[in-house]
């Protein structure tokens, strides 16, 4: 077990130092803080700036955990504190049903069903005019594919409330919602924390799906209505292709690089902020 557990921790180093090996003749060539945030992208004239693609992946992600999280939260809490039991075991294999529809799938129905309907029916009551491959297209289409995974968990971390919590709160005449809102997901709090970040590094790196629908154009999108371009996009739209331009594989390895140091860090600071809420919450 040991060495297992010491294998797992290599594991992300190995992967952290290969990146950066791949990344290094660009990261030689210029400066990280020009890098991240140039918003210039030419690998003709050997301009390589990332800020679009960081922020096109930072707001996709926001947003499709925004839509997704109250959803999610709300069914969570009906199918465990309001319906009985036989409810819960037929929802629990259409979730599964649901996690485990490729992400091609999700990309395709975002393409024929939300990318026209932003376009023709929502979009042109906003802006003059759009394509519908937009970033809100792109976070509708995630908030969708995470909602089982985050219902699924809510669930489970619900359920693990003791039932002696909720039969006190119901004895000194709190409602049903105060009890939910009060003790059940006051004493969940953590694991709900938890839940949202692990949904949050898998909304992160979501390829195909975002690809097919964010419309993949290079630049800062300044609304919902505008194409994105995030990082795993970069990567899929580009690798294996136009590799004999100077440092331009190097690019694409910094992309992924960025994108490993990006969830590194946050799954670390969340991780503090979760001690600290377990501590807060603990009853």
């Amino acid at each position: 077990m040991r060495i297992l557990t010491i294998f797992s921790l290599f594991a992300l180093l190995i992967i952290g130092a290969g990146l950066y090996f791949k990344s290094s003749a660009i990261l030689n060539e210029n400066n990280l803080w020009s890098l991240i945030s140039g918003k210039e992208w030419s690998p003709l004239s050997g301009q390589f700036g990332f800020r679009p693609f960081i922020l096109g992946s930072i707001y996709v992600t926001v947003l499709s955990v925004i839509i997704a999280l109250p959803i999610s939260l709300l069914t969570a809490l009906f199918l465990t504190e309001n319906t009985k039991p036989w409810v819960t075991k037929i929802v629990f294999p259409v979730l599964d049903i649901l996690a485990g529809i490729p992400s091609v799938v999700y990309g395709l129905w975002g393409t024929l069903i939300i990318v026209p309907w932003i376009a023709d029916s929502l979009g042109p009551r906003f802006v003059d005019y759009t394509s519908g491959y937009t970033l809100l297209a792109g976070g509708i289409v995630l908030s969708v594919m995470i909602i089982p995974l985050l219902v699924s968990l809510f669930i489970e971390i619900f359920s693990t409330v003791p039932k002696d919590f909720k039969d006190a709160s119901a004895s000194l005449g709190a409602t049903r919602w105060q009890t939910s809102r009060l003790v059940v997901l006051r004493k969940a709090s953590p694991g709900i924390i938890a839940a949202v970040v692990l949904s949050i590094s898998k909304a992160f790196g979501e390829t195909l799906a975002v690809l097919m629908v964010c419309g993949n154009m290079v630049g800062i999108p300044h609304s919902l209505f505008d194409s994105a371009y995030p990082l795993p996009a970069l990567i899929a739209n580009n690798y294996g292709e136009m590799l004999s331009l100077p440092m331009y594989e190097s690019a694409l390895m910094f992309a992924a690089l960025v994108m490993f140091a990006i969830i590194f860090v946050f799954n670390a600071v969340s991780r503090i902020l979760l001690q600290k809420v377990e501590q807060k919450f603990k009853l």
